[in-house]
């Protein structure tokens, strides 16, 4: 168990903890002199009888250090709220019983320390203002221990309830969790090399186990472990690690990062949170509004913007999302506290629900049922509600890692390439493609359909292309659409040739071939064929609609194998010139007139191999036309 002591400068915080523990926490010289603590000092108290032992973290209580206190709190299982008798309540009294509270600390104790500097009256005095100082906290109704240190009164009883937490501090199970530990220490020792300190936020780590930095892309391994200042073979949640890396020099290491199981390494500069404003706060909490973020031993500037309201009461919670001026270590459940922007004061505290936040659509109600999805407390729980909310599904991947644990399969969800996408949004999706399909038969009846990229842009640009493959592969596979070649296409639209057509398409596809990039006119094809030209442009028609000929302008048809050979010059072209493709370059790759090149670029253009934009033609990098004609030739 980790228990942090909290409080105003002087009022004996690490004489407290030296008492229980026999540790001067007080370790920089700079502390010894001034006779405060400056960093987090860290000692250990030993159950014999529950086994184990008690971490307790000694966090600085001067008002320019509330940010250093504030990495000790994030983590604690417990607090001790130090008053000194001879003082009483003080600004960083209640100012650490905001953090602890807004960090959701719910279990502590008061401890009036110095009993043996004040009459017994003065005690109890501080003693009922320190108990009215935490109504309305997460600690009101918490117990008050009256000691002294110089004296020993009150120890005995104030280890008895420490021990007694210690017994019914519940070990957090595994549970898929992925290892986590916020770095608040980096130092380098003689014979181990580079060695860092934290909490243990999540999972187990042991030795020999690789882990990444984040931010940063550094890989580390795990040489040894130190866990409740004790050699040991794993560490877990909720213990003070140390750990000794290999693969990373002490220099590389900054306070606020953090060291995670690689499948759940990320950083962000923007996530969503649940925010809770301070009860004592003046005013109300408005969009815009700078703010400094704390997170695990990190500190950065940022923004507030209110979600789900338009201001955020004292006392009130909302969701919001975070902008940052950096990025940083987040994951689902974190705690984060807001000082404001000149960090004097603590403003708000909650813990985050999704660290990939979204820069558009923040404000939605879409978005909102989303958040509403994330807050649920049971892991499978939140990940189904969260794939049945998302209309452009989920990425499963970056899902696990925001979560920080591994994620289980969704029944129903149509799932490919890493993604899920919720049955009734599955249902949503099939019918948009049918009707875009439909749509565009009737506009375009003489080609058989759309490739497959272009079809996705008609009927669902925001899908992910994972998503779509795996929608239209069972399209297919349920006998919804066909496709043929690159082209999707309804089945009642597939075209079926008489025996006359059959015989004119056999007569007509040497000469189709031999026509080249200049194509083969209607009227020509009948003459040389000694067909009907009516007859010869039907059969060519029909043969457009079931995708064995390209149409490019009215009556002049190409066959696929030199439309995909014209397509590998587009895409040459347009490889050595950034993308673009103009008529003029196009002209002389073929040696073709200016207007039967800019006929072909333009029928490209409307079959979704190019785009125009202005007066150049841009190869759409999504297209997989001709591909795999331009192969098989």
């Amino acid at each position: 168990m980790i228990v942090g002591t909290a409080g105003h400068i002087d009022h004996g915080k690490s004489t407290l903890v030296r008492a229980l523990t026999g540790v001067d926490t007080d370790r920089l010289p700079e502390e010894k002199q001034r006779g405060i603590s400056i960093e987090l000092g860290y000692a250990f108290m030993d159950l014999p009888d529950a086994g184990g032992r008690i971490a307790f973290v000694d966090v600085p209580g001067h008002e320019r250090l509330v940010h250093t206190m504030i990495a000790g709190a994030t983590g604690m299982n417990a607090a001790l709220l130090l008053v000194a008798a001879d003082d009483g309540p003080m600004p960083q009294t209640r100012e650490h019983l905001a953090v602890l509270s807004l960090l959701g600390v719910a279990r502590g104790a008061v401890v009036v320390t110095k009993a043996d500097r004040a009459d017994a009256a003065h005690v109890q005095a501080v003693v009922a203002e320190a108990q009215a100082l935490l109504a309305g906290s997460a600690l009101a109704g918490a117990p008050v221990f009256v000691v002294s240190a110089t004296s020993g009164q009150g120890l005995d009883a104030l280890r008895a309830w420490l021990g007694e937490q210690a017994r019914h501090e519940a070990v957090a199970p595994a549970g898929g969790a992925a290892f986590r530990v916020a770095v608040d220490r980096a130092f380098t020792l003689a014979g181990v090399g580079t060695v860092v300190t934290g909490t243990v936020h999540a999972g187990h780590v042991a030795a020999g186990d690789e882990l990444r930095l984040v931010p940063g892309d550094a890989t580390v391994r795990v040489r040894s472990l130190h866990a409740q200042n004790q050699a040991v073979a794993q560490a877990r949640a909720g213990q003070r690690c140390a750990l000794a890396l290999a693969g990373v020099a002490k220099e590389e290491v900054e306070r606020g990062q953090w060291l995670v199981a690689p499948a759940a390494a990320l950083a962000t500069d923007r996530l969503d949170a649940t925010l809770t404003l301070w009860h004592g706060e003046a005013k109300a909490l408005r969009s815009g509004t700078p703010v400094t973020v704390h997170l695990g031993a990190d500190a950065v500037p940022g923004t507030v913007a209110v979600l789900d309201r338009e201001l955020l009461a004292p006392g009130e919670t909302a969701r919001v999302q975070l902008v940052l001026r950096r990025r940083i270590g987040a994951w689902h459940d974190d705690r984060v506290v807001l000082r404001d922007a000149s960090a004097t004061r603590t403003v708000a505290g909650g813990h985050v629900l999704d660290p990939c936040a979204p820069v558009r659509y923040r404000r939605t109600p879409q978005r909102l049922a989303e958040l509403d999805a994330l807050a649920l407390a049971a892991p499978d729980e939140r990940i189904a509600a969260l794939v049945a909310a998302a209309p452009q599904g989920v990425d499963l991947q970056r899902l696990a890692a925001a979560q920080g644990r591994a994620v289980a399969p969704v029944a129903g969800a149509l799932t490919g390439g890493g993604w899920a996408l919720g049955a009734a949004q599955t249902v949503q999706a099939r019918s948009a493609v049918l009707a875009a399909l439909a749509a565009f038969h009737a506009a375009h009846p003489d080609e058989l359909g759309p490739d497959a990229a272009r079809l996705r842009r008609l009927a669902l640009p925001r899908l992910p292309d994972a998503l779509y493959r795996a929608l239209l592969a069972a399209l297919i596979a349920d006998g919804a659409v066909a496709l043929r070649g690159a082209f999707v296409h309804l089945p009642a639209h597939g075209v079926r040739l008489s025996a006359s057509e059959e015989r004119i398409a056999q007569k007509a596809a040497p000469k189709l071939a031999a026509a080249g990039f200049e194509g083969a006119w209607a009227r020509d094809l009948a003459r040389d064929c000694g067909e009907s030209e009516p007859l010869m442009r039907t059969t060519l028609s029909r043969l457009a609609q079931r995708g064995e000929l390209h149409q490019v302008v009215k009556d002049l048809f190409y066959p696929p194998a030199t439309m995909a050979t014209l397509a590998g010059i587009v895409r040459r072209v347009a490889a050595g010139r950034g993308g673009e493709v103009t008529a003029a370059a196009f002209r002389d790759a073929t040696a073709l007139g200016r207007k039967r090149a800019i006929q072909i670029l333009e029928h490209f253009d409307r079959i979704g191999l190019l785009r125009r934009v202005g007066d150049v033609h841009r190869l759409r990098s999504d297209s997989t036309l001709f591909l795999d004609e331009r192969e098989a030739a």
